[in-house]
């Protein structure tokens, strides 16, 4: 049977970033994000939160420092990863996200529009007429028959 580690989510990050680096010079950062749920509970819907915690490196690691604070909605796709320890005799583990890729949600601050679904500006259908050198007529013969 084969084997799938992904995972995509989506959130807000929970502190300020620490961006630190290995013997190596190679940047990482240990960050968690807070992933909202609006489940039902009896009549009511209430907000249920998950912490997640989330690791990343390198460029990406340098990108989140420099762009993002606590608070800033980002989406991260990754694999887990099982950290264990032994404290005090006992075994520990915990899972944590390896952030392969990320995205910045929302715009910049103070620049408007934006928020957590992304957005910004909407482009009229007149602004944007297709590729200069575009002509219909090549891309469409009027036959009804399928070319393969």
């Amino acid at each position: 049977m084969a084997n799938f580690n992904r995972v995509i989510i989506a959130g807000n990050l929970t502190r300020d970033c620490e961006l630190r680096h290995i013997p190596s010079g190679t940047a990482v950062m240990d960050q968690a994000i807070a992933v909202n749920d609006r489940v039902k509970r009896g009549n009511d819907w209430v907000d249920e939160t998950t912490f997640v915690d989330v690791t990343f490196w390198g460029r990406t690691a340098e990108i989140v420092n420099q762009y993002l604070n606590k608070g800033a909605p980002v989406l991260v796709e990754g694999r887990l990863k099982l950290d264990q320890w032994e404290k005090d005799g006992q075994k520990r583990s915990k899972l944590r996200v390896i952030c392969e890729r990320m995205q910045m949600l929302g715009g910049k601050p103070g620049a408007g529009g934006g928020g957590a679904g992304g957005g910004g500006s909407r482009r009229n259908d007149d602004e944007y007429s297709g590729p200069a050198d575009y002509d219909e007529s090549e891309s469409y013969s009027g036959s009804t028959e399928i070319p393969f």
